[in-house]
């Protein structure tokens, strides 16, 4: 059982550093590029780039979700109650992240998105963009400390 935790766990970090390593790029590359660029490029990069992650990333984010848990569950049943709350740390993590996203960064995703299918440029579109970056780095935050969570249960 202790291999089987260890495997979830291993899985949890991989499928968790893609939403982390997303997100941490956005924070640090991504916020100050977007200050140099118009509002008509601001929607139209932004929108295709909504598009494409809204897509693809629910599928190593969700996975992150469900293999923290399950390293959770294992690592109880293996008897190792530190790894099992460390990894169930983990999940909580990445569902205030999962409800950061949904509340806040998804609806702005979906207005860039349609903006873009438009070719339309909100008048609003800078404090759009402005509203997203909010949170973005608390959305960094916790995913990394999810990473470290999971990557702290396989030692305990």
């Amino acid at each position: 059982m202790t291999l089987l935790s260890q495997l979830a766990a291993l899985l949890a970090i991989m499928s968790t550093g893609i939403v982390y390593g997303t997100d941490v790029f956005c924070a640090l590359v991504q916020r100050s590029a977007l200050e140099q660029v118009d509002d008509t490029t601001l929607t139209a990069v932004m929108g295709n780039v909504h598009r494409f992650a809204d897509r693809r990333m629910p599928a190593p984010g969700v996975l992150g979700i469900i293999a923290a848990a399950a390293a959770s569950v294992l690592a109880a049943v293996a008897g190792h109650p530190a790894g099992s709350a460390t990894a169930a740390a983990a999940f909580l993590l990445m569902v205030v992240w999962a409800l950061v996203y949904l509340r806040i960064s998804a609806p702005i995703n979906c207005q860039l998105t349609a903006a873009a299918d438009s070719h339309e440029t909100p008048a609003d579109a800078r404090t759009l963009q402005q509203d997203w970056d909010r949170v973005i780095v608390l959305r960094a935050v916790l995913q990394g400390l999810a990473v470290l969570a999971l990557g702290t249960s396989l030692i305990n």
